[in-house]
């Protein structure tokens, strides 16, 4: 019972996440692209001041997955590294937290679009 009451938690934070997105897209003149900059701008934020955090232990992969919980892992690592570091953490804490996320995505990229193929417009 227990792992089904996490994934309905994940389902639900994680629709609500982009829920939210969906109706911005329709009701505003805004381009998916600039969305997810806001996305993981308000995850900065609310992880900077420490509010993302009890939403992430509450809901799990529902509030780590979607863009917002990548925002709130690159203020979690600029803080550790700046209290690790100093003003150099400001550089290095997002680049090192962030590493395993941006790795996957590249490589996901990569692994598509060996396995794509490309049509002419």
């Amino acid at each position: 019972m227990d792992i089904f009451m996490s994934l309905l938690k994940a389902f639900l934070i994680g629709g609500l996440i982009c829920g939210i997105g969906q109706i911005i897209i329709d009701t505003t003149k805004l381009t998916p692209g600039r969305i997810l900059v806001m996305y993981v701008c308000i995850g900065v934020i609310l992880g900077a001041i420490g509010v993302y955090k009890p939403l992430v232990d509450w809901a799990g992969a529902g509030a780590t997955v979607p863009l917002t919980g990548f925002g709130a892992l690159l203020a979690k690592g600029t803080k550790e590294a700046i209290a690790k570091d100093g003003l150099l953490g400001v550089i290095t804490g997002p680049l090192t937290a962030g590493a395993a996320g941006i790795t996957a995505a590249v490589m996901s990229g990569l692994i598509a679009s060996l396995l794509a193929e490309p049509k002419e417009k």
